[in-house]
């Protein structure tokens, strides 16, 4: 808490709500080898404290359902997919955060947008055809982070936000707990691979957290 007041009290004033980062630094551990690298998601227990966008591909039948509902920001239909080139599958990619599909049209967005998302780490989560199940997901996804250092070829080091300058510190706090705990056990000696631990607004300078 002492570090996110001081990142906030340093950061200067901006003309848009920043976001809070929370970094850590690892050492002693081999990324190389597939089983140390760090891919998780984080529920955030206090939330992003900002909208997430999640889009949904399914067939006519489900995406009826699920328009009808407004549970996801936009449903994209089979015949859609087939409609996307690689420019406008780059713009879907970029304006969401997260994307949900219909098991069965899986094997077609591999083969249409495999090359898009992929590499940016948001291929769709498959998803039951229902729309209980399909909102049950959605609610714990506007609240998610991923933290991965897939990126940057594996490097010693991830970051995440962790909300917005906007939330109180001891909301940010609890999150950045919830971020901390993930990695660490996720890690082969938990927290002696812990080399320092950052916390900053988007624009400000970092804060020194651990040691």
């Amino acid at each position: 808490m002492e570090a996110i007041r001081e990142a906030k009290e340093r950061a200067p004033p901006r003309k848009f709500i920043e976001s809070v980062d929370f970094t850590i630094n690892f050492k002693n551990v081999d990324f190389k080898k597939p089983e140390n690298r760090i891919e998780v998601e984080v529920v955030l227990p206090r939330g992003r404290g900002k909208p997430v966008k999640i889009a949904l591909f399914a067939d006519k039948a489900l995406a009826a359902e699920v328009k009808k509902v407004g549970i996801v920001d936009r449903v994209i239909t089979k015949d859609e997919i087939m409609g996307l080139d690689k420019k406008t599958a780059k713009k879907l990619a970029k304006e969401f955060d997260f994307f949900l599909a219909e098991p069965s049209l899986m094997p077609i967005i591999g083969k249409q947008l495999g090359v898009v998302l992929g590499p940016r780490r948001k291929m769709p989560k498959p998803v039951p055809p229902n729309v209980k199940a399909i909102e049950a997901v959605v609610k714990n996804l506007r609240n998610t982070v991923v933290v991965s250092n897939k990126k940057g070829k594996y490097m010693p080091v991830v970051h995440a936000p962790i909300g917005t300058v906007e939330m109180s510190d001891e909301d940010l706090a609890e999150n950045a707990l919830a971020v901390y705990n993930a990695v660490i056990r996720k890690l082969p000696a938990g927290e002696q691979n812990v080399r320092s631990v950052y916390v900053k607004t988007t624009m400000g300078p970092a804060v020194r957290v651990i040691p």
